[in-house]
This record gives C-alpha cells, structure tokens and sequence, in this order.
C-alpha cells in the first residue's frame, strides 16, 4: 500500500465567496380547502384509522416528481397540514396538468370499486374557481436559499429542514444538465428520488457480454445533505457505485416479495419548460391476495395508463417474464428492475475503484462551482498509526516466531478468562470434513499437543490439556436441531407468537439432547445451513436454538453448512474458534502506542442500543442499552447487568441478555398501539438516559474512555444529535447541559459514525503530489491544533479481492474488458469526534491546573482500538466491537398459551441452590 499523505472525501459544502445560492422557485401548498376535502375522502373509504389528519401522499408526490414537468422537489409533512409547503418547482405547472394528476390519484386511492356516484374531484378541479366547490391551490413564487443554515450553541452548522429534501433534488438536476465524459465516451444521467436523498443514474445502462448472455448496469451517485460536529458549514455527500439490472431472474413469481423498477416515459402532455428527466421508482411485488404479480400501491405505475392513453406501459408479469425486452425499451417506455441477491446472480461485480470514483468526484466539482466547494483535504494526524502489534513480515523464519507469538496471546487470553476452570464445548456438525477441521484447528490456535480421546463413549468426545487450560468437547452430528423450524400454519395470529411456539419446541428438543455445562463455562458450535437455504418465513433455527442453548446455560457459535475447498473450511474454522474465544472474553488489546498523555490506570467503556422491531429476529419490538467495559491492565472485558446494578464477566453478559424481556403490555410482540407509540419512545429514551447515568457513575473510579457510535445511540439519547452537541459537555432530557467532567473527574468521552446506512459519512480516496490515487490507512485531521473531528481508515482486509486501484468499470479500457465483472471494495472512513476531554477550557471550569489534553491523542487512541493481532482491522473500536457482538443475543420472546404466566428462570447462577456451580462464567 503507498504512503499516500492527503486524504479527499467526496464531500462539498457551501462557498462562502459566493455567498447564498439563491433560487426563485415556485411554492404549491396543498391548501386548507382542498386538503380537508381529500382528508374527508380518505375517511369514508376507510383510511385514516391511525393517523385521521394525515393523507398518504407518498405516490401522489412520486408521480408529480415523474410526470409534472418542471417540479423540483417536495415538501415535508405536506400531508398532515395543507399550510405547508408542497410542491417546489422551476415554473409553474399549469391546471391542465395539476387537475388529471391529483384527480387520477384521488380516483384511485380514494374510490372504490362499485362507486359510480359523486362529483369527479378531476372534472371539480377544472371547474372554473368562482363556482368550484373545490378549487386548485395557486403557484406562490418564493426566493430559496439553498444553503440556508442555522449555527448551534455548540457551534454546528445545520441546514434549514427543507433543504434536506430540496437540496439533493437541485443538485442532481444541475449535474444532469452535463454529460460525464472520459476516455471517448459519454455517460448521461437521469435523476430518482430515493428514500434519504436524491441519486443520479447513467442512462442508457452499460453493456457487459459474458457467459453468451448481456449483462445490464449503471453508474450510480447518490446525494445526501448532512451536518459534521462543530463545523462551520454543513456538507453535502456524494457516493459513487454501480447501479446493477437485474435482466436474468432466478426467482418464480410468488417468491418476488419486492423489487424496485425504475421507470424511464416521457410526460403525457407538452413538456413546457421541464429541463430535467427523471427516472419515476415504483415496487413490483408478488400480491398474495390476488396470486399475481402486481404494482404496490405507492407506485406511479398504476396511474400512468389512466394519465396517457397513446403509450403502453408494461404490466408486471409482461416486465418479469422478459425484463431485457424492456430495459431496451419499448416504443417510448423503458423500465429497469433493480438487481438484488434475491433474484439470483449478476456477472457484474459491485463498487468502483478509486481511480473512477476520482473521475466522478472532479466531474462533480466542476458542476457545482461556484455554489458549493469540496471540503478541505485531510492530511495525517499522528504517525503512530498502529497499536503495539506483533510484527509481521513474509519471511518464513519470521512467520513462524509470530505465529509462536500468537498462540501464547491466545493461550493466555483463554487462561484468564476461563480462570482455572475447564471449557466445555459440544459440536454439532453436518459435515465430517467441518468436523476434522474444527478438532485440527483448536490445538494450532493455542499451540497444544493433538487432542486426546476420552473413553469409549459414542458420542466421540475429546480433551485437551495445556498450561493450566483444559478442554474437553463432545463431537455429535446435528440431526433434527440443526432442520428448518416449522413453517406456521395458522397466519392469523401474530408472528411473534408463532416463533415463540417455534422455539418452546425446539427448546424441548435441546432439553432433551444436552443438559446444562458440568462445568461453569460452555458453548456449543453447531453447524447450520445458510439463511437463505430457509426459504420459508421464519424457519430459520438460528434464533431459535441460540434461546434455546442460553436457556441451558450454553454459549452459541455458529458455522454456516458449505461446499468449500479444504483451504477455505480451514480458514472458517479458524474463525469459528476465534469468535468462540471472543464470546468468552479471552480477547486483548495490544498496548497503545500514543503516549505518556493516556493515564495508565485508563479503562474502556462502550454503549450499545440494540433496536428490534415487529421485523426483528424474533418478531419482538425491544430496545435494550448494552455497555460493556474493558480493562488493559488486568485483561478483564465485562458487562453490565443492569438489574443487579453490577457489572458481570462478558460471557455472563451474553446469557443475560438472552433473557430479555418483550416490552410490558405488548406479550404477543404486536407493537405499542398507535397512540401510545410516541409515550412508549418516550419512555424508553427517559429510561436509556438513567441507566446511562447510573452507569457513568459506576466508572468514576478510574480514568475512563466511554465510547459511543452516534447515529446507534442518538435515538435514545437525543443531545447526542450533531446540532444538541456542546463540547465537553453532556445533557439528559430537557435539563442544561453540564460538563462531561461532573460524572467523573477522569472522564473523556469519544464518539464515531460510519455511514449508517445513510451516507452519513462520506467515501474518500487518497492521493499523492503525483497526482495517483489509492487506498491508505492511517488517523486523519485537518492540522488544527483545536480540531476535534477527525477520519480514521483501515488497510483492505487481505480477504478482499487484489485489484489495481486504476481500474475502470463503467467505461473498460481494451486491455481489461472483464473489469465490469470485478467486485470492488472500499475500506470506510469511520469519523471519530472527541466529544469531551480535558481541554484547557474544561480544566479552567473545573478550576483544575494540569496539562490540558490535546483531542488528538484521544482521537489516536479510539483509531488504534480497531486493531487486534488475530483480526483485519475492526469496523468499530474494540469495546464497540464488543458491545455491538453482544447485541446478538438479545432475542425476546412473545408469550405463549403455554409460556404465558409461567416466568422463565434465569440463566444459573450462584445465588441459585439448584446450581451450585453455574455454567456461565460466574461473578
């Protein structure tokens, strides 16, 4: 990997110098008037149940944004208030075309089938105002800033709400207005509206011949407005992949449950001075009640044929049956289906390489000057990139001392965590070659002579011996515990129900099989198929038997069924052993390498919210704060037991949460009803709030680090929020903030982001003076001695695919013309913010006189966490690491007739007379 020393993330932000980005736009509001009249139409066909002042206005916006020449965007919570704004337009989209559009869609979500009588709301629209007894809103016209911004007390920029909506939209519209050229081609591209910003498609889509069969494929940007803690101005994020069509489909009608088909017509009326074209997104879906394939009720597709009688518009069948037919094109129409894993394989590969995604970023920055400028590089923060691990080297006498060096840390990680107690393990597997791999692999981990067998029982059980570590496994195959669950039957009642019934059955089935650990520690490796060999809804046993065991008192590690190579089913077996020690706690990090400027005594501590909802893997709403703390000096990772007010050995953690209980008053896992929904998340926030005070106070002893990942926590802890944030600062509930350093004197508190699933933080490529680019890992800031926001990358995992970081997808040079075929991985770029420290000002409060610190330490020290001797670097520091992983098991169950009232014993305990010795890890 070259030593690159800048870092470019793919983020622009307003430009000062240029001052506002005024635009004139044209300002639709739904109106008092017409609004009540839909609302009171919504009514009488039985809609408004839940929400009685709320229209559902998501298709009637997705087909104004298709087919509505000139509309821009559209407004936010337009449809519970006709006052606010609606739609944004460049010009005014006149009567002739308002009128069908709103009339179409009220017809047809509105009307029923056998209703015939009433005013048409189309033809009342037309009506002259002075006699309409519904009359069309009137155009407003409006200046707009688009980087409009609101300053925090803590000093973050924020965007006006709208803009979050409208932003993208004008960005992706003046991108479009200019092709994307290299290398002799050109790439054009269509706007979609997408659920958390704007995404701009090339289109026509690519070609890629391979295997006899053409295989269909876009580039992709998708942009997102977002805020950064502290920072002057907001950003706006722009990242680049591939959009693949799926033309080949795997799949039989019923088993499509829902895909996303991009639909390219022209407007059904004169264009007028519409200067964008946009691809209008709509879901094809198998409807059960019908037995057909059809439209989901959101999308425009099921209107256009009422609003354009002169063109054809596929019908779903016609579009699955012979999806190349019409990503071609049709006449004028053209439709693309989303290509997703669930419709089989496609011969292109995912992601671009940095050399393309460069291209892409410089394109975008020559269409957004002067409005919004790139954000300024990143150059390296420390040079202490890497913790204290072993060296590593390809010669071979050298591999070998580091693999010796391996085997003691494990050895000695093991030791401790089992503390003189001996590790029972049972294995079930499916396969004999899973079940020679796992018994070869355990001794060269922790560097023991061959296993022993023991006696003569049938059940084939072994033990192993070695510096004060005693292992003693009993090998059996799987049978029916490792079958699919049942598929349910009666759908009436609720799933949750029906998947607790699933796993009172096989609990019964494991009751019967394995009694709880002899010892006090055991965990069970249990070979299972792929979750998408269980093609049945909730027939996976994963879930099922990890409650199950955890009833038992076992720890669960699994191991997916596979047809691999000898090298690959040793390499998994590895792993399977090494996640079974991390379950244990016989994990620990490497010494640090920042400086005297961290305490010694120093401490770990991470917060976790797990969020289920009714799609959960149990069908179960919860929520539930997982912390666990970390201490280096002695090796200890341990949890918190928020019932005992204590804090408990990682293993014990894992039972615990297994145990968690479904929300008070919703037994059946139905969910709160929908006027208590917003009490109910009121409540749990009140409640994550106290434990996380209780728990602070539990670290007050010694230095300590809290590390909390944002965008998972903020839910519940709302002055976590970007704009809420004060530095060295921490606030509960509507009180003023206080300084982080009245929960513990020694407090520092660091909080990372990733992407989230939102984008939330930008893609990046590095670059040199010779102007290459590539991938780099290191600790990045922006040279600032007060800066508090920093970027942390990691290195490629060696599993990732070797590929030249120049390589070119969406136009293949003519000595790599399989390029589109290739799958490209990008390391992600994790924000570290140093939310509280002790900075000259907070000791000034505090009326402290020390050595201040400086973030950047802190921030060097969160980066080094993500590397461990035995692992690629870890998405998340190793306490966050550790806290997400324990997630795993918080896996509530809805009552049952046969569980209901009957409370279930917690996991054993020492407390409990009838296990004296109890098979978790024990206080």
């Amino acid at each position: 990997m070259s030593m690159y020393h800048s870092l470019r993330s793919t983020a622009y932000e307003p430009d000062p110098d240029h001052g506002p980005w005024q635009e004139e736009l044209r300002v639709l509001r739904l109106g008092e008037e017409l609004h009540a009249e839909l609302i009171r139409l919504h009514h009488e066909t039985g809609g408004g149940s839940r929400h009685p002042d709320r229209l559902p206005v998501r298709q009637l916006n997705s087909l104004f944004q298709g087919m509505a020449p000139g509309v821009v965007a559209t407004g936010r919570r337009a449809g519970t208030d006709g006052r606010l704004p609606w739609l944004y337009a460049r010009e005014t989209v006149p009567p002739e075309v308002l009128a069908p559009l709103i009339g179409t869609w009220a017809g047809s979500r509105f009307t029923e089938d056998d209703d015939t009588d009433g005013p048409d709301l189309e033809e009342q629209l037309r009506t002259e105002p002075e006699s309409a007894a519904v009359r069309l809103p009137r155009w407003e016209t409006e200046p707009v800033d688009l980087t409009e911004t609101v300053i925090s007390t803590g000093g973050t920029a924020e965007p006006a709400n709208r803009l979050y909506n409208l932003l993208p939209e004008a960005i992706a519209f003046r991108l479009a207005a200019r092709p994307f050229r290299t290398r002799g081609a050109t790439l054009r591209f269509r706007v979609e509206r997408s659920g958390e910003g704007t995404n701009l498609v090339s289109w026509p889509p690519q070609r890629y011949e391979h295997r006899k069969k053409t295989w269909y494929y876009s580039a992709c940007l998708k942009i997102t407005v977002h805020t950064v803690p502290f920072a002057p101005r907001f950003r706006v994020h722009i990242s680049t992949g591939v959009r693949r069509w799926a033309t080949h489909l795997d799949v039989r009608p019923h088993q499509l449950n829902g895909a996303t088909v991009l639909l390219d017509a022209p407007l059904p009326w004169p264009e007028g001075p519409d200067r964008g074209h946009r691809l209008t997104a709509n879901t094809l879906g198998y409807d059960r009640r019908r037995k057909e394939l059809a439209w989901r009720r959101h999308s425009p597709a099921l209107l256009l044929p009422d609003l354009d009688i002169v063109r054809r518009y596929p019908e779903p069948a016609e579009l699955f049956a012979e999806p190349e037919r019409w990503i071609d094109g049709c006449g004028e129409v053209a439709a693309g289906i989303v290509h997703h894993a669930a419709v089989g394989p496609h011969e292109v590969g995912s992601g671009l390489m940095p050399k393309e995604r460069a291209e892409l970023d410089t394109w975008v920055e020559d269409g957004l000057r002067p409005v919004l400028r790139r954000v300024a590089d990143l150059t390296r923060a420390t040079r202490h990139n890497t913790p204290a691990l072993i060296p590593r080297s390809g010669r071979k006498a050298t591999s070998e001392a580091r693999a010796a060096q391996l085997t003691v840390l494990r050895r000695t990680a093991l030791t401790r965590a089992l503390d003189g107690r001996p590790l029972e393990v049972e294995i079930l597997w499916q396969s004999p070659q899973t079940r020679a791999a796992l018994l070869a692999e355990l001794p060269r981990l922790i560097g023991c002579p061959p296993g022993e067998r023991v006696g003569a029982d049938p059940d084939d059980t072994w033990r192993w011996r070695t510096d004060g570590i005693e292992i003693r496994a009993r090998l059996r195959p799987a049978g029916l515990l490792a079958h699919a669950l049942p598929a349910a039957r009666d759908v009436r009642r609720p799933r949750a129900v029906r998947f607790a019934e699933a796993v009172e059955a096989r609990h019964a089935l494991v009751a019967e099989r394995m009694a709880p650990p002899r010892g006090r520690v055991g965990i069970v490796i249990a070979e299972i198929a792929d979750k998408d060999r269980f093609t049945a809804p909730d027939t996976d046993p994963k879930h099922a038997l990890r409650i199950a065991w955890a009833r038992q008192g076992w720890l669960s590690q699994f191991v997916n069924l596979s047809d691999d190579t000898e090298g690959a089913l040793e390499h998994r077996a590895r792993w399977t052993w090494l996640d079974a020690f991390r379950q244990l706690g016989a994990v620990h990090p490497p010494a640090h390498r920042v400086g005297a400027a961290i305490p010694g005594e120093l401490q770990y501590a991470a917060l976790w919210l797990v969020r289920h909802t009714r799609k959960g893997p149990t069908r179960c709403p919860v929520r539930r704060l997982v912390a666990v703390r970390v201490r280096p000096t002695d090796g200890s990772i341990e949890g918190w037991d928020a019932e005992r007010a204590a804090w408990v050995p990682y293993p014990r953690l894992l039972l615990l949460l297994s145990r968690t209980p479904v929300p008070a008053g919703d037994e059946t896992g139905s969910g709160a009803p929908g006027d208590d929904r917003e009490g109910a998340a009121q409540r749990a926030r009140r409640e994550t709030e106290s434990q996380i005070r209780a728990l602070l106070f539990q670290l007050r002893d010694r230095p300590t680090l809290l590390l909390v990942n944002t965008g998972n926590l903020r839910q519940c802890w709302p002055r976590l929020f970007n704009g809420a944030l004060v530095p060295d600062t921490l606030g509960f509930g509507d009180e003023p903030g206080q300084r982080h350093t009245a929960y513990g004197t020694d407090l520092r508190v660091v909080g990372v982001r990733d992407a989230n699933g939102r984008e939330e933080v930008a893609e990046w490529y590095a670059y040199d003076a010779r102007g290459r680019v590539g991938f780099t890992e290191g600790l990045w800031g922006s040279a600032q001695p007060d800066d508090r926001v920093f970027a942390s990358t990691a290195a490629k995992p060696h599993t990732a695919a070797k590929l030249r970081t120049g390589l070119m997808k969406l136009i293949p040079t003519a000595e790599d013309r399989k390029a589109p075929g290739r799958t490209a991985w990008n390391p992600a770029q994790l924000e570290i913010t140093v939310l509280g420290c002790l900075s000259e000002k907070a000791l000034a409060d505090s009326g402290r006189e020390e050595t201040p610190d400086q973030p950047v330490d802190w921030a060097t020290l969160t980066h080094q966490l993500r590397y461990l001797d035995d692992y690629p670097a870890l998405a998340r520091p190793l306490p966050l690491h550790l806290a997400r992983l324990a997630g795993e098991y918080v896996l509530p169950v809805a009552a049952t007739d046969r569980a209901r009232g009957t409370e279930q014993p917690a996991p054993p305990d020492a407390t409990d007379t009838r296990h004296p010795e109890p098979p978790a890890t024990g206080d």
